[in-house]
């Protein structure tokens, strides 16, 4: 079965999130880490996986990425803070 994740990145200070949908996260934050991709987390240095959730439709987490797009930052901010309240990097090195 595919699984498919919506994520959120910050960087060191938190005061940047990134809200991205992939289907394979671990290459996905790696290709962010190292900064294969010029764009907004490499300019912005959002390399910290603090908050994903898994999805069985891509449809479905496409739509759950817009929706977190539109979100204010305070509703984003505590969506990570229930599950992550330290906001901990969650991908393993």
């Amino acid at each position: 079965m595919a699984q498919y994740f919506v994520y959120m990145l910050s960087n060191s200070s938190n005061s940047v999130i990134y809200i991205g949908v992939t289907n394979n996260l671990s290459r996905r934050i790696k290709e962010h880490k190292e900064k294969l991709n010029i764009g907004f987390t490499s300019k912005n240095n959002c390399n910290k996986l603090v908050w994903f959730e898994v999805y069985s439709d891509i449809r479905v987490a496409i739509r759950r990425e817009k929706q977190l797009k539109n979100w204010q930052r305070s509703w984003k901010n505590d969506l990570i803070d229930k599950s992550n309240p330290e906001w901990k990097e969650l991908y393993p090195d």
